[in-house]
């Protein structure tokens, strides 16, 4: 059999070898055949969790028991130099096409995209992603979880859906498209259709096991129908990002476990580290930094909600690791499991700080500069972690989760933002069961990697669009051998101005801007203090040789000025807000000023970003109903969640108008008369203050011109609602309102139209300033 050219995708037709007469007496069929694998290509499971640091699970030293990844550890290699971004979306768009985050158009996240195409966000097809490649030389492909390469702008129902993971060459996608979600109301798209869990949180419903479920499936269907045909499984949760969901069980399961506070948990855990050969002996633990507070100088209550928070985190990154095991225990059921490459990356970056240095349990109300205090959050301790509340820790947990580096997600400087923990497993192959590798590895190295195990060459051209090529390198030669020579020689990092240069056993490094400030841009990047480290004898990056080795120092800046103008790095850019409202391309290409909206019955899952801002404005909502028969009941619009938002809807037979703000306020518009029977006009009027952002308004409500309820909102949400959507027919996600159980879809009538008007807003500069600075809040969260 000739062999086929894999070099240009799609591959090339088949030559017709039947034979075509007069009539199909004189003729002979042949079905084409469609394209395969090389022979003995391997099935292809790759996991990557969200926001775990380098010591935060027992598998690497770390104080959290993961028995799935300690089983798969067992049974194949762990590697303890693997690095990412230091940042989600980066990471993951590096993961799936080989190449450098910013060579692949995503130097920084899509809700800081600027119009350079290192920082647009929109993967080009110049990058084909894994599974496009895979796809094409006949895999099965799919994507579960979380998906923060969409640009945001994109993510509606308007598209375009190249960028969504089935037309990066996914045959199936199961997840949410943003940098979190709710795990009891999650914003979930089956391919491009967005849906709702199938239960509530009160039966049971989480998102890990959704998922988890949903993977299973798709795997041992696929395999039932095509045994010989390799898949790939891209099972990418979510978890574990805030907010910090754990069932009850699992949070219980750590009570007292971290009461002795972050240094001595951390201390613990390097001890285990090097007591496990996960770091090398001699390896030094860093010192804590100044913005670490003290454990010993903390309140009594605030030592209590934080080892609570602690605890809260642990068990939900516990409770994901043992979901990631039922979907590896199902994949080792197959016939040919032992053909599996089983990839298990902890964290798309280190550990997250951006709890802030006091945690919380309403993420979006702090990140709207609307701050909580230790006492209201006490009130709720019991129930930290349920559908109730959105919980993140504090950052000294975070520092403690990445030992024994210095520095947080974010900053990939050091190796705290970028060190995260890799165990891969390949029965067939892999037969140095338990071992570690040392090597210096990177996320670009996967692609290359799975090509190389699959005999599937890196292809020149995709759809007629010549490639870049890959960035990364195959690192199969550390399947076999302990001691294979160093696969990666040289890699730059670069996020928000944060960078540094590794080469040859050499690392030097420039932390230049802070996670929880980033609306702190110093400029002055020639003024930054590079650092420089020989990690090769100096594991954890703990001795500063930039005195003792000025040469050296200079040499290395000058590979990271080579390597920032070979990929794409420059200009750097440290603003915050500023990159944050940058004009984007509009939703669909619409009009971005634009005040006047239309919807329909139906439109549903619209991300906040695409959807009417009515924020700091005064605005007007018309809903025009058919309630023939008099038994309209449900929601008529909803834009928000339990974190903030608002709803207009019909509940025993009269509307309601309800706002929440961050749950600390809830101001209910209630009619005084009901709807009448036919057709109806339900108009709610916002007078707003204006004064500045945030303020309060009259809120009146008419039905047919009649006024029939008027009630003031004292405060209104200036920033973000959160994660939650905006939709027409229903509430999906978690409820704005206590008054009703999502989705409390519309029944009985008829929605006809809803329109929306938004008044000009004219803010002054400061508080354009102040606008800027709660978005920033908002999107350096949800990354």
């Amino acid at each position: 059999m000739p062999s086929i050219d894999r070099s240009k995708l799609p591959l090339a037709e088949p030559a017709f070898t039947g034979k075509i007469g007069k009539s199909y007496k004189e003729s002979q069929s042949a079905w084409p055949e469609l394209p395969k694998p090389p022979e003995g290509a391997p099935n292809v499971v790759l996991i990557l969790l969200d926001d775990v640091g380098f010591g935060q699970v027992s598998t690497f030293g770390g104080p959290v028991p993961t028995g799935a990844l300690d089983k798969l550890a067992a049974e194949g290699l762990r590697y303890t130099r693997f690095h990412t971004t230091a940042i989600c979306g980066p990471s993951r768009a590096a993961l799936i096409t080989g190449r450098n985050h910013h060579n692949c158009g995503t130097g920084f996240l899509s809700e800081y995209a600027t119009g350079y195409p290192s920082y647009n966000n929109m993967i080009p097809q110049t990058t084909a992603s894994l599974g496009r490649i895979l796809k094409e030389n006949g895999y099965a492909t799919s994507w579960f979880g979380k998906n923060h390469n969409t640009p945001d702008w994109e993510s509606s129902v308007a598209g375009p859906f190249d960028r969504w993971p089935t037309g990066m060459g996914f045959d199936y996608f199961y997840g949410f498209i943003s940098g979190e979600t709710h795990q009891y109301y999650p914003v979930l798209f089956e391919n491009t259709v967005a849906v709702e869990p199938d239960r509530s949180p009160e039966e049971g419903y989480h998102l890990m096991e959704d998922l988890t479920d949903r993977a299973i499936n798709w795997i041992r269907y696929s395999k039932s129908v095509a045994p010989d045909k390799p898949f790939l499984c891209y099972f990418a949760p979510g978890a574990a990002h805030a907010p910090h969901h754990a069932p009850t069980e699992w949070r219980d399961k750590f009570k007292g476990q971290f009461d002795a506070g972050w240094e001595k948990v951390r201390e613990e855990t390097y001890q285990r580290q090097l007591d496990g050969g996960i770091i090398p002996e001699g390896t030094e633990l860093t010192a804590k930094p100044d913005w670490v507070q003290d454990w010993d100088g903390l309140s009594d209550n605030e030592k209590k909600l934080f080892a609570r928070f602690m605890e809260n985190f642990a068990g939900y990154l516990s409770y994901a690791d043992a979901e990631c095991g039922r979907l590896i225990e199902a994949v080792k059921q197959l016939p040919d499991a032992d053909n599996t490459v089983i990839i298990y990356i902890v964290g798309d970056n280190g550990a997250s700080s951006e709890g802030g240095f006091t945690g919380t349990v309403n993420e979006i109300m702090n990140l709207n500069g609307v701050p909580s205090t230790i006492e209201d959050n006490l009130k709720i301790y019991d129930e930290i972690g349920g559908p109730g509340t959105e919980p993140h820790y504090p950052l000294g947990w975070a520092w403690c989760g990445n030992a024994p580096f210095q520095w947080v997600k974010q900053v990939p400087s050091h190796f705290g933002g970028t060190r995260n923990p890799m165990v891969i497993s390949w029965p067939e192959k892999i037969k140095d069961k338990g071992g570690i590798r040392p090597q210096f590895t990177h996320l670009i190295d996967i692609v290359p990697t799975l090509l190389d195990a699959a005999g599937i060459p890196a292809p020149t051209h995709v759809n007629g669009v010549e490639q870049k090529p890959m960035d990364g390198v195959s690192i199969t030669s550390t399947f076999t051998a302990a001691d294979a020579h160093a696969v990666r020689e040289r890699q730059y990092f670069e996020v928000f101005s944060n960078r540094a240069i590794y080469d040859q056993g050499w690392i030097a490094c420039a932390q230049h801007s802070f996670p929880w400030r980033q609306d702190y841009a110093p400029g002055n990047w020639e003024k930054d203090n590079w650092e420089l480290y020989n990690i090769d004898e100096d594991f954890s990056e703990a001795k500063n040789l930039a005195r003792e080795h000025p040469d050296k120092l200079e040499e290395l800046k000058k590979i990271w000025d080579g390597e920032a103008e070979k990929y794409g790095v420059y200009p750097l850019d440290d603003r915050g807000a500023g990159r944050l409202t940058e004009p984007k391309p509009s939703a669909g290409g619409s009009d971005p000023n634009r005040t006047e909206f239309t919807y329909y019955a139906g439109a549903y899952r619209l991300p906040e970003t695409a959807a009417p801002n009515t924020k700091n404005r005064s605005h007007t909502i018309i809903a025009e109903i058919d309630n023939a028969d008099g038994k309209a009941e449900g929601v008529i619009l909803a834009a928000g969640g339990m974190s903030a938002g608002f709803v207009l809807y019909v509940k025993d037979g009269k509307p309601v108008y309800h706002y929440n703000y961050f749950e600390k306020e809830r101001t209910s518009v209630v009619s005084k008369k009901p709807l009448p029977k036919g057709k109806a006009k339900i108009e709610l009027a916002f007078a707003y203050d204006g004064g500045g952002l945030g303020k309060g308004g009259e809120a009146v409500m008419m039905i047919d011109g009649e006024e029939v309820a008027h009630e003031r909102i004292e405060n209104t949400v200036a920033g973000r609602f959160g994660v939650d959507t905006f939709g027409i027919g229903g509430d999906s996600g978690s409820p704005v309102s206590h008054e009703y159980k999502p989705p409390f879809s519309f029944t009985g009538a008829k929605i006809e139209r809803v329109d929306i008007k938004l008044a000009p807003r004219d803010l002054t500069e400061s508080e354009e300033d102040e606008l800027k600075a709660r978005y920033l809040a908002f999107a350096q969260h949800i990354e």
